[in-house]
């Protein structure tokens, strides 16, 4: 089931009809928020507006799951093969190989024609750090990290959460990091109310982050032009320097496999903030790079692929 629905991700993509599940859960996370807070945190103290935070998270997380859980029931008991493709269909869109693909092409295609203001564009699609500014080293790195990280976040985490839980559990998995995209940010809006969110995400995301240190070097070991020793040793060397528990090791990872240096200053709202860095700058970022962080990714996502059918067929 896990393993027909990343090649349903890999043809389809995000559907644009019906309305993608993340959207409703965004919707949904939009409105409770507004209920939650209602315009009180200036007076509230900190474990008041943290307790709302948790009452937020939990709610949308258990509504996830029970919501795909009653819908697979519904459709298993109309006919077991309905409720299989429905299964399938819904851990598909918890999945983003493609769309994460696609919107880093996004950058690529406009960086190789040399039109850097339509790449900046783009890179202010997949990143909340000031693009008006950012040259194209700057460009490609913002993709080359954003495809690196999420590998763990639209890949593996929702994959080994399908496995473990189908639909119903991958589903709660989404929401988990949905919330955490939309308040789990340490600002002054969000540092109490997001903590929740953002704790689980990390939680989450903890044992796939993990895998991708062993599965992101072995997918460069056979890919041309990337180091697999290289990976490895800056996953031992970069990762833990991330302020993230998880996103430097996916990073780190591609970093040491391309040869290239990610982190460094990024801006917020006119602010310079210094990033960690991870790898070493053997050579300048370019366009190409996102291009060979693509392939990383789909070379991770078939050797994920087939451990997991090789795992089904073992166990069957």
């Amino acid at each position: 089931m896990s393993a027909a629905a990343v090649i349903v991700d890999l043809l389809v993509g995000d559907p644009k009809w019906p309305t993608h599940p993340v959207i409703r859960i965004g919707q949904w996370i939009r409105l409770l928020e507004k209920r939650l807070r209602r315009g009180a945190d200036v007076d509230a103290k900190p474990s008041v507006i943290r307790l709302r935070g948790i009452v937020l998270t939990l709610t949308t997380v258990l509504l996830a799951w029970l919501a795909m859980l009653l819908i697979v029931f519904a459709a298993d008991a109309i006919h077991r093969w309905l409720g299989y493709a429905v299964s399938v269909w819904f851990i598909s869109t918890t999945i983003a190989v493609k769309g994460l693909k696609d919107a880093a092409m996004l950058v690529y295609r406009p960086l190789v024609a040399g039109n850097l203001p339509e790449a900046r564009k783009y890179v202010g699609y997949i990143v909340s750090r000031d693009t008006d500014h950012i040259d194209e080293p700057d460009a490609a790195r913002a993709a080359v990290e954003t495809v690196a990280e999420n590998t763990v976040d639209a890949f593996l985490s929702p994959l080994l959460f399908a496995i473990l839980g189908g639909a119903p559990l991958a589903m709660a998995y989404r929401a988990a990091n949905t919330l955490d995209s939309m308040v789990g940010y340490r600002n002054e809006k969000y540092r109490y109310f997001g903590w929740c969110s953002a704790r689980l995400d990390d939680v989450l995301n903890y044992v796939p982050a993990r895998l991708s240190a062993l599965l992101m070097p072995l997918s460069a070991m056979l890919l041309p032009g990337m180091s697999v020793g290289r990976s490895i040793r800056a996953v031992w060397k970069f990762a833990r320097l991330h302020p993230s528990p998880n996103s430097g090791i996916p990073e780190s990872a591609a970093a040491g496999a391309l040869g290239i240096e990610l982190g460094g200053i990024n801006r917020y709202f006119g602010q310079d903030s210094e990033r960690a860095r991870l790898g070493w700058p053997l050579r300048t970022l370019a366009a190409g790079d996102i291009l060979q962080t693509v392939k990383l990714l789909y070379m991770t996502t078939m050797l994920t692929w087939i451990g997991v059918i090789a795992l089904w067929w073992a166990v069957r």
